[in-house]
């Protein structure tokens, strides 16, 4: 009795390890699966043709529809409104990332959009000293993609939040840490949207734009999924070996 109550035991434990197992396979393919169709989505913006000035200006907000859309717009450098954010790397290289609004061609000029230029190494030697960057001025024709605001990096020291996107130091320094857009507005007076256009193409004005190439990052789920399949493959091996094969092949005498 004691031998059937253990053996029932295990098999209820193998049970259910093998549907924990597996259902956690299931649930990390799903998971790949809702990335890749994000992925894809986002690389069917990518390919849709650019919208120019009216197209861009006749959009308000952070709308799905036309996130990642890639845009050419015509406008102007506001080139005294440049800001530095810190401690930003471009292939294992720290520096700055450069932004500059600009401000829609007529008859759009109450547009501005703020505009991810670049990235330009930093001065080793004076943290402070601002790399040179050209900004041409008069009427110019910037390519890219739109996308939400610079991502943020973790402030130390208590930095305020107040401060991210306006002027923490009161110093009136280029340099940040973060930028918040709609702070940034504020504090400029201008009309700047809640997004931003990350510039595209070869290096040029000082500036390189060998940005990230996005993934779909499906690989960690399937190698999670793989793990949790094999313990359950290893489960039921063991199960089967140790509890089936070889309780009813051992010899009758060493029951």
């Amino acid at each position: 009795m004691p031998d059937r109550r253990r053996f029932v035991l295990i098999t209820v434990a193998a049970l259910v390890g093998v549907a924990i197992t597996l259902s956690l396979g299931r649930w990390q393919l799903q998971r790949a699966a809702y990335k890749q169709d994000l992925f894809d989505a986002v690389l069917a913006q990518q390919a849709q043709p650019p919208w120019d000035n009216a197209r861009l200006a006749a959009h308000s907000g952070l709308a799905a529809a036309w996130l990642h859309h890639p845009v050419q717009l015509q406008g102007q450098w506001l080139e005294q409104e440049t800001l530095y954010l810190d401690n930003r790397q471009m292939q294992g290289q720290p520096g700055f990332f450069v932004l500059t609004p600009l401000r829609l061609a007529p008859p759009h000029q109450d547009r501005v959009v703020v505009v991810q230029r670049g990235w330009v190494p930093r001065n080793f030697l004076d943290r402070t000293a601002l790399p040179p960057v050209q900004t041409p001025p008069g009427l110019v024709t910037v390519q890219g993609r739109m996308e939400a605001g610079p991502s943020r990096l973790y402030e130390f020291g208590g930095a305020p939040e107040r401060g991210a996107g306006a002027d923490p130091d009161g110093k009136k320094s280029r340099i940040r840490q973060n930028v918040d857009i709609a702070e940034w507005a504020a504090a400029s007076g201008l009309a700047l949207g809640e997004w931003s256009l990350l510039q595209t193409g070869e290096a040029s004005e000082g500036l390189r734009r060998d940005w990230p190439v996005p993934t779909a990052g499906v690989e960690k789920h399937h190698g999670y999924a793989f793990q949790w399949f094999g313990l359950a493959a290893l489960i039921t091996i063991l199960y089967v070996w140790f509890q089936i094969l070889r309780r009813f092949a051992r010899p009758r005498g060493h029951r």
